[in-house]
């Protein structure tokens, strides 16, 4: 895909790299950066590809493509380029960093643990390597070279959350739960939002200790974190059955649901529900459902087939019980089950049969129980406990499942993998895999592309954006959006690369106007080349001193280019840690200074534009000045009221700062009016 787009590309660039080369690829390489920083993966790649041709022996653009790569999930192409980087300079630290990531990916966790003892002769006490190399150690059950990892990583970062969660898996697979439990409250203590921490305790309580309460109040903390995750419902939900809130786990099971209408554990287990109490034609659609996904599920199998003859419709019951016999033709209960359909059927031959069976199967169990009796007292005792907390796996053996009960509520797995450390400044993991971040919402600005929810089905609206698409002199039309996502699709790109080079000839043979370099700023900044974009504003805005979008969109540029230098930099990342935004020297000072003075002249310009005051109160707010933030949020709610991404952000300020019922009322009323986070901010901030 990527030769193809590159191939399209060349006819458009491959004489201006050729003539500049020396000049350019510095621009290009930190173009492709800015894609990379803000996860526009596909596009950087099309950049690294132009330097690499300009000039291969270069290191750089091969470790940066093979980071692309990897959070491309390509780990084959990203070890490739990584070891590219690593030829025209073995002692690129973050090349073996990347490498060992790509190769535990992999599934080879030997190799990974070379690179990341390459890295580590380096960086010591690199805090995401050691990390790495820690898990890599445990995948290959080096638990003590494990556990000394995990010491030094600890000694060298003793905050680090994520750690302590690390080897509290470690200590489990070891069988030491003490231990395990006190690096969790350890990693909760430090990050009251680390789920995994919640998780994997309620797993322990349920599976070890069956302390349904205090798992239960873990799953409750989890819910509150991730309150989108299915699962965690399922398992709520077992728990609330086991303390005899049947309304309660009901509750659970309908939204898991609702959350995940392909969960065959969730329409199980409300299935056995509904049994219970009777309810039993909605009782066979939930299993009816189950076997929609899997045919060959037995254990649905058998319970409908038991609803089936109490509904009396015996064709359909002995039709499910013959699959489960054929199945486990050693499982007495299910020939007990048919016998007496067999028998109401008035079949006496064939209820006979199945008795006979039924009994002969059930007096070789005892006998085999007896020679065991230390054994079999045992799985007794624990027979509900691990029934109920396995997963509902298709690997199941016909004896275990036969050692379990049919009718046993299923969970699914608690135990969340502990996610590899993207932790280098260099190694941008993908947010779709992440845990949600409590932030500011974004800033709003001006695209050609726009995604929509079932909530907010339609793009904002700006007097001078819809006045612009009017004169029809841009090639493509303007909406108004906070999004900020990757442009994914090779026509896209190949069509704003094309438009580029069509104002390229088109500019320098025309009267300058400023719609002209409003339009190529605009595909620059699509394609993440803010320097350029930002330098055709100023020029539009030269041309027309008055244009109040050039202004905005200068303001965007200059702020999204802004942090993408500072992680470039190695300062924190804004879209890491929005908060810690504090101006950290005189060229961030300046340029903060600047993307206020443009968004102060928005409003000077269109002094009702609400989106004006809401980047502006971002700004504000992400450089420490909380106070100037809430009036700039406030006036862009006065100016309009249905305004729920500025209630948000007010919202979220009042809770930082401790005016909680301010706060709360902010971010109801955000959520009302379809901001989708803030109920989940509301749950994390109320603790």
């Amino acid at each position: 895909m990527f030769r193809r787009l590159l191939t399209s590309l060349s006819i458009l660039w491959a004489v201006a790299l050729t003539a500049v080369a020396q000049i350019n690829t510095d621009q290009v390489l930190q173009v492709g950066r800015n894609a990379l920083y803000f996860e526009d993966y596909m596009l950087s790649i099309q950049y690294f590809n132009q330097v690499i041709q300009a000039k291969p022996y270069l290191p750089q653009p091969y470790l940066l493509r093979a980071i692309a790569k990897l959070n491309l999930d390509d780990y084959k192409g990203a070890a490739e380029d990584a070891t590219l980087a690593i030829e025209r300079n073995p002692f690129i630290t973050d090349a073996y960093e990347v490498r060992g990531v790509a190769l535990q990916n992999m599934d080879r966790p030997e190799r990974a643990i070379a690179d990341y003892d390459t890295a580590l002769a380096q960086l010591p006490d690199n805090r995401s390597i050691l990390f790495n190399k820690a898990l890599a150690l445990e995948e290959v059950k080096e638990y003590d070279k494990a556990a000394e990892s995990y010491g030094k990583l600890l000694k060298a970062h003793p905050n680090f959350d994520n750690a302590y969660i690390g080897r509290a898996r470690l200590y489990l697979q070891t069988g030491d739960t003490v231990a395990a439990i006190a690096d969790l409250d350890k990693a909760i203590s430090l990050n009251p939002n680390a789920v995994n921490a919640y998780v994997i305790r309620a797993d322990i309580a349920i599976k070890r200790e069956e302390d349904f309460n205090r798992a239960l109040s873990d799953m409750n903390e989890a819910i509150k974190l991730q309150p989108h995750y299915a699962g965690f419902f399922v398992n709520r939900a077992f728990l609330r059955y086991k303390l005899d809130d049947y309304f309660g786990a009901m509750a659970d099971y309908d939204y898991a649901i609702s959350l995940d209408p392909a969960s065959p554990i969730a329409y199980f287990n409300r299935g056995l529900l509904r049994a219970e109490v009777n309810d039993r034609d909605r009782a066979i659609s939930d299993f009816t459902k189950v076997l929609s996904f899997d045919p060959d599920d037995y254990r649905s199998l058998f319970n409908r087939a038991i609803l089936y003859e109490q509904n009396r419709d015996y064709r359909k019951a002995i039709a499910d019980i013959d699959k489960v016999v054929e199945a486990f033709p050693d499982f007495d209960g299910a020939y007990f089950t048919r016998f007496r359909m067999y028998d109401e059927m008035g079949d006496k031959r064939n209820a006979e049969r199945d008795y006979n069976k039924a009994l002969a199967l059930s007096k070789a169990a005892r006998a085999k129980d007896q020679s065991a009796d230390v054994a079999t007292a045992d799985t007794k005792q624990s027979a509900d406990t691990a029934s109920a907390t396995s997963s509902h796996d298709d690997d199941d053996s016909p004896d275990k499942l036969i050692s379990q009960r049919f009718s046993t509520l299923l969970t699914i797995e608690n135990t969340h993998d502990v996610d590899r450390e993207y932790n280098n400044k260099s190694i941008r993991g993908r947010v779709q895999d992440r845990d949600v971040m409590v932030q500011l919402r974004p800033m709003f600005r001006l695209a050609y592309y726009v995604t929509t929810n079932q909530l907010k089905e339609t793009p904002y609206y700006i007097k001078e954006v819809d006045d612009i698409n009017a004169t029809r002199s841009l090639r493509f039309l303007l909406q108004v959006t906070e999004d900020n996502s990757p442009l994914e699709d090779e026509d896209a790109i190949k069509r704003h690369f094309a438009s580029i080079e069509y104002y390229n000839s088109y500019i320098p043979t025309h009267q300058p106007r400023a719609i002209d370099y409003f339009g190529r700023a605009m595909d620059f900044l699509t394609i993440r080349n803010y320097g350029n974009a930002i330098n055709d504003f100023t020029k539009a805005i030269d041309l027309k001193p008055d244009f109040e979008m050039a202004y905005l969109m200068r303001a965007v540029a200059r702020y999204q280019k802004m942090i993408a230098d500072r992680d470039d930099a190695g300062a924190p990342a804004v879209a890491d840690n929005p908060q810690d935004f504090a101006p950290a020297n005189t060229i961030v000072r300046n340029t903060i200074r600047d993307i206020i003075a443009d968004f102060d002249k928005v409003i000077e310009l269109s002094p009702r534009n609400p989106f004006a005051y809401f980047n502006k109160g971002v700004v504000l707010a992400e450089s420490g000045d909380n106070t100037s933030a809430l009036s700039s949020f406030a006036k862009a709610v006065e100016l309009k009221p249905d305004f729920g991404e500025a209630y948000y952000n007010r919202g979220y300020i009042y809770m930082q700062l401790g005016q909680r019922q301010k706060g709360a009322d902010d971010l109801s009323k955000a959520g009302e009016l379809g901001v989708l986070p803030s109920y989940n901010l509301l749950k994390r901030m109320g603790r």
